[in-house]
């Protein structure tokens, strides 16, 4: 079915508004059926219907547009049957925005010691009590229009970051015919499939897969199998070399990335849509994203410094809280540190996302993005002190 076929029958729209003169970068806006959402974007992850630590209202608050949650954790736990009852994930959660879901491609690659793959799908044994289960690109597809999300992926096969051409080539071929397969079981008009780019780090593979990919006419692509034991080098020249086989007119989703950096980077190379749990993660364990770096909590050094996380940052936490009072929270393991953590790092990304989508706006996003990675031979105080941290981090560790 050809994109614009897709189109007359799905409530997904996808428009670029505007393009940078000087790279690949776009803004954008992506219609669904709970609503628009900007791009490009950055998805907080909320792998079992919570973006851990946060509520809903939270959520809105730091300024997220649209989550991602996974098909296969929900499957497992509490299962389709209960949120399909409970009126779809959207009411089950108490989210009224868009929701993309994940297939369970990755958790098929992550668990690799209890599953196994063939032509028909993937068996395997769940992670939480053993039983016996099976995936097909069919049942995938089914399985996220019970959940009446947004936006479903199609079933993929993941291989390592340092697997051979021969295993990604396989890989690759099967993740193209179960997309095919994918389409044809879709039955929502409310829901848009997307499908996933493979093949490893081998640039004829990439290019082969998306450009079967795109001949099925899905109304958006993601790009799967990076930052998973390639190296970052590695991952940025599979990535620049995949985007440009996928279509002008459908969001590019390059999955599972990423830092600061790379959000800046790859949005200069073309892509829309982004997720990570590493703003998440971090949080839980006392690393704070700023302009400047990463903040490690925890650190002595704060026991008694009154300024918040970042200077300027209007997120609740920086608003009303001191470094002290959140490293007495997190040495002292109160879960208030996991939240107010939580919160600003989920801020701090959205409010880059807004800051490049402004600049974007402006025709102004090259400088934006040098001045991001490059900062300025004249070091502001706050790198400075950034660098007066790590100093004493590597003095530390000598």
């Amino acid at each position: 079915m050809p994109v614009a076929a897709y189109r007359l029958s799905c409530m997904f729209h996808f428009t670029v508004t505007h393009r940078d003169s000087q790279t690949q970068a776009r803004l954008g806006q992506m219609t669904t059926a709970h609503g628009t959402v900007a791009t490009p974007a950055f998805m907080p992850v909320a792998t079992q219907g919570t973006v851990k630590a946060t509520t809903p209202h939270e959520l809105r608050e730091v300024g997220a547009e649209i989550i991602l949650a996974n098909a296969y954790h929900l499957y497992l736990r509490p299962g389709v049957d209960l949120i399909e009852q409970a009126g779809g994930l959207h009411r089950f959660m108490g989210w009224d925005g868009p929701i993309l879901t994940d297939s369970g491609g990755y958790q098929v690659f992550s668990l690799q010691d209890l599953c196994r793959v063939s032509e028909e799908g993937v068996r395997f044994r769940s992670h939480l009590d053993g039983s016996s289960h099976s995936l097909t690109p069919e049942s995938v597809v089914h399985t996220q229009e019970r959940l009446g999300v947004d936006i479903a992926m199609v079933l993929d096969e993941c291989v390592p970051g340092l697997a051979n051409e021969t295993e990604a080539a396989r890989a690759q071929a099967l993740t193209t015919r179960w997309a095919a397969r994918a389409l044809t079981a879709k039955s929502r008009h409310d829901q848009a499939l997307f499908a996933i780019v493979q093949g490893g780090v081998f640039p004829e593979l990439r290019e082969q897969s998306a450009r079967a990919l795109v001949d099925l006419g899905f109304p958006g692509y993601a790009v799967g199998g990076l930052s998973v034991g390639e190296g970052a080098e590695l991952t940025g020249q599979i990535a620049a070399h995949t985007v440009q086989f996928l279509p002008d007119a459908c969001p590019r989703y390059l999955m599972g990335v990423g830092t600061p950096e790379q959000l800046v980077r790859y949005v200069a190379l073309g892509f829309d849509m982004f997720d990570c749990v590493m703003p998440t993660r971090n949080a839980r364990n006392g690393t704070l994203f700023t302009r400047a770096g990463k903040l490690n909590i925890r650190r002595a050094a704060y026991a008694t410094d009154p300024r918040p996380v970042e200077e300027g940052c209007a997120c609740y936490t920086c608003r009303h809280f001191s470094r002290a009072y959140l490293r007495h929270l997190a040495v002292a393991g109160e879960i208030l540190s996991a939240r107010l953590n939580t919160l600003h790092n989920l801020y701090f990304y959205q409010s880059l996302m807004r800051s490049i989508r402004e600049a974007l706006a402006s025709n102004r996003f090259a400088t934006f993005a040098q001045s991001f990675l490059e900062p300025s031979s004249d070091t502001p105080p706050v790198v400075a002190e950034r660098q007066r941290e790590e100093g004493l981090s590597a003095q530390g560790a000598n």
